[in-house]
């Protein structure tokens, strides 16, 4: 069943850089071809948001979504997700990129 998702993308592994990774086997499997972004879910936080998890020590929580649409690091996405069976890694089945 799939999903909205909503990320600031932190990080991304375009195809051709898969294999200087060290990926579970899986998910090397599963982005060839596609790009690998790490994104924070929930997507950018305001400046508050930032002061009560600096203060509250909590935690971002990192998504992996393996795509075929490219995005660049700080900028956020709308994606429409697959869950896979690997914890916190999603297949993108649609992403539309916004501004940054």
């Amino acid at each position: 069943m799939s999903e909205q998702l909503v990320g600031e993308v932190v990080h991304v592994v375009p195809p051709e850089d898969i294999d200087e990774y060290d990926l579970e086997p899986e998910l090397e499997t599963m982005a060839t071809d596609r790009y690998v972004l790490v994104c924070r879910k929930g997507g950018a936080p305001s400046l508050i948001e930032k002061l009560r998890m600096f203060f509250l020590r909590e935690p971002i929580e990192a998504v992996t979504v393996v795509s075929g649409t490219v995005a660049s690091e700080g900028e956020e996405i709308t994606a429409t997700v697959v869950e896979t069976e690997m914890a916190g890694v999603y297949e993108a089945t649609h992403v539309e990129r916004g501004d940054s």
